[in-house]
């Protein structure tokens, strides 16, 4: 009986898995809708199609992306090997002529002669809106024929979304996703900003100033609190309104609604509105002033280590450019380190904590892998990375060889574990420092070393290892 392994999705994590798995010696069957369907962000017919910027970002190992670009070179990576290939000028960042790196993937694949690409659409056999099956590929009996990688990112077709919900035990996927930036607690101005939970007077009965003080600037509470004055208030306003943002796909638009409306479209309802929203500064006091503030931004615990914090209720259509601009003029944030950007897009992706281990292997079926976006991995490149595992470990299984599991102290590996650990809150995840451990023994302030030697560290630990 022929051996062989599935991957649904030609995009970046599909094209990369599937080379991972044929240069170990064994057949792939790679799916891929287009060109006979699109979906409504594609156009170009060629594999691995990048359709919002042409940068990986930036190539310096001080830069998380640079980082984990490092690590997929070592392990030879197709794309990230492709990307170099074909880059354009871009300062210290990996840009790409995106016709030809699309051509040049494609170009690729197809020359690899364990590599069978079809071009047909994957449907669910539960799909009752589907009249003819003809020319289409049945989802339920690809999984059950052999071990399958998905990998049909963000915009997972409805018919296909059917099959992947009843496969995960999942109600529903999370279609829309509307995420507050994230910044490092360590770039935070603790100067003027505090620890505190709203309403906390009752506690400040029982104690004196001095406790009070100290309290609020030590980690006792949930939430860390950037108070803003009258001035600073009407400004930050002003400039978010008329900032830059993202225009939204026709599809996407309809999706925007009250319970998570970006915050610049808040802000045009009225001066206040703000003020009477998620920057109400009722319950508080400015440990400076001793006084209440016209209006205060709180920021809300994002990761078990406590090393990250989003700030609450900004979901956001800022440019991302825009969003480091207008967000750091916060007191207490004129110096912070974004790990995230706010997004509010439709993005299909699986709750990943409950349903993947650390391999991106699902938990209730040893024979299925997730690869790209789908899992929460937010990026080109970290979608490239997901493949990488995904189609590594697939290989493995077929052998029946240990799992691969990348440690955390690399980049490859601490995405991996973001994606499986348990997270109430759970959205998609960049590549960033804060969601590697920490370096031992003396805290290094200046940032650039300290990235550097976490950088170093886990090349050397990459190195070190045998994948």
């Amino acid at each position: 009986m022929e051996q062989y392994i599935n991957v649904i999705g030609g995009g970046l994590a599909g094209t990369e898995a599937a080379y991972q798995i044929a240069k170990r010696g064994i057949k792939v069957k790679l799916y891929e809708m287009k060109p006979k369907k699109y979906t409504p962000a594609h156009s170009n017919k060629d594999l691995a199609e990048i359709v919002c910027s042409n940068s990986f970002k930036s190539n310096l190992i001080t830069n998380a992306c640079g980082l984990l670009k490092e690590e997929l070179r070592i392990l030879d990576s197709l794309l990230i090997k492709t990307a170099d290939e074909v880059k354009v000028p871009a300062g210290q960042a990996l840009a790409v002529d995106r016709e030809k790196f699309s051509k040049r993937v494609t170009e690729k694949i197809n020359e690899i002669e364990n590599i069978e690409v079809i071009n047909k659409e994957v449907v669910s056999q539960y799909d009752e809106s589907i009249n003819d099956w003809n020319d289409k590929v049945i989802f339920e009996k690809l999984i059950n024929e052999a071990i399958t990688i998905i990998a049909t990112g963000p915009l997972t077709s409805d018919s296909l979304s059917i099959g992947i919900k009843r496969l995960t035990g999942e109600n529903e996927l999370h279609f829309f996703d509307a995420a507050a930036p994230i910044v490092e607690k360590e770039s935070i101005d603790f100067g003027i900003a505090f620890y505190g939970d709203r309403y906390d007077e009752e506690k400040k009965k029982d104690e004196s100033e001095e406790e009070w003080l100290k309290r609020i600037k030590e980690n006792k509470s949930d939430y860390i609190n950037l108070p803003m004055n009258k001035e600073e208030y009407e400004t930050f306003v002003s400039e978010l309104i008329n900032a830059q943002v993202v225009e939204l796909h026709e599809f996407e638009k309809r999706e925007i609604f009250e319970g998570c409306m970006p915050i610049e479209i808040m802000a045009k309802r009225g001066a206040d509105t703000l003020r009477f929203g998620p920057l109400k500064p009722v319950g508080f006091d400015d440990p400076r002033t001793k006084r209440r503030p016209y209006a205060i931004v709180q920021l809300r615990q994002d990761n078990t280590e406590g090393t990250m914090y989003n700030l609450v209720g900004f979901q956001t259509n800022l440019k991302y450019g825009e969003q480091k601009r207008v967000f750091s003029m916060i007191p207490g944030l004129k110096n912070a380190e974004f790990i995230k950007y706010g997004v509010m897009h439709r993005n299909t992706f699986i709750n990943s904590t409950k349903l993947l281990d650390n391999t991106y292997n699902l938990l209730n079926n040893k024979n299925v892998y997730f690869a790209g976006q789908i899992t929460g991995v937010e990026g080109y490149v970290e979608s490239i990375s997901s493949g990488l595992v995904a189609g590594i470990n697939a290989a493995g299984l077929l052998e029946n060889k240990e799992k691969i599991v990348f440690s955390k102290e690399t980049m490859i590996g601490a995405l991996a574990n973001y994606i499986s650990t348990s997270n109430e809150k759970f959205q998609p995840m960049n590549a960033n420092f804060g969601i590697m451990p920490e370096l031992e023994g003396n805290k290094i302030k200046d940032k650039k070393i300290r990235y550097e030697k976490i950088s170093e560290r886990a090349l050397l630990n990459l190195r070190n290892s045998i994948y």
